[in-house]
């Protein structure tokens, strides 16, 4: 019997772990079958059909969706412009960005982090944070969110553009406080807060 260990009172007891003694039948049948109505997602950000978001400054490509995860994740390319980024927030999903080109500024819990190129990073649930480009050139990255929502989201609040090098489109004041109001509106449905 092999043992491990969990805390009581600040010290470490053992405890017993029990053997797993499985047949080999019963490991595959753990396994659910393969769902022949799920299909292979190939990602592609230079791809014609790739719907594009203009969004606080930013272009997001959404690169894979929640629908064709079955809800899993979403994988979202970011662009980042000089200047760019969100306002400080949290939501209750995990956040994970790899940085492709450039160099972020993410603040998480208040303390300041310059994430480069080549370097990935993941912000918890519940935590708050946001990320700034303040390198004097565009950046881009990579965002996993898991479970899903985040890419409908975006897609609810932003403003579809043609393509990753389309300019964002010229908003009224009117129209900024429009997408401003239904970002607060629907954070919650998404499960995120604005801070």
């Amino acid at each position: 019997m092999h043992t491990g260990g969990v805390t009581s009172g600040g010290r470490l007891v053992a405890q017993p772990f029990e053997p797993i003694n499985r047949t080999l039948q019963e490991t595959i049948t753990m396994i659910p079958d393969d769902d022949p109505a799920r299909s292979l997602t190939v990602a592609n950000p230079d791809d014609p059909a790739t719907t594009y978001i203009s969004l606080v400054g930013n272009t997001y490509g959404m690169l894979i969706t929640g629908e064709q995860t079955n809800g899993a994740y979403c994988l979202i390319d970011m662009r980042v412009p000089d200047g760019g980024g969100p306002p400080p927030h949290r939501h209750d999903f995990e956040e994970m960005f790899t940085i492709l080109e450039g160099e972020i500024e993410f603040t998480f819990r208040g303390e300041k982090h310059l994430v480069r190129a080549g370097s990935t990073i993941n912000i918890p649930a519940n935590a708050p944070h946001n990320f700034r480009n303040v390198s004097g050139a565009p950046a881009r990255m990579l965002c996993m969110c898991t479970p899903a929502g985040q890419d409908e989201y975006f897609m609810r609040i932003g403003d579809a553009v043609p393509g990753v090098d389309a300019p964002p489109p010229q908003l009224s004041p009117d129209d900024l406080a429009e997408r401003r109001r239904r970002a607060a509106e629907l954070a919650p449905t998404y499960r995120s807060e604005f801070l």
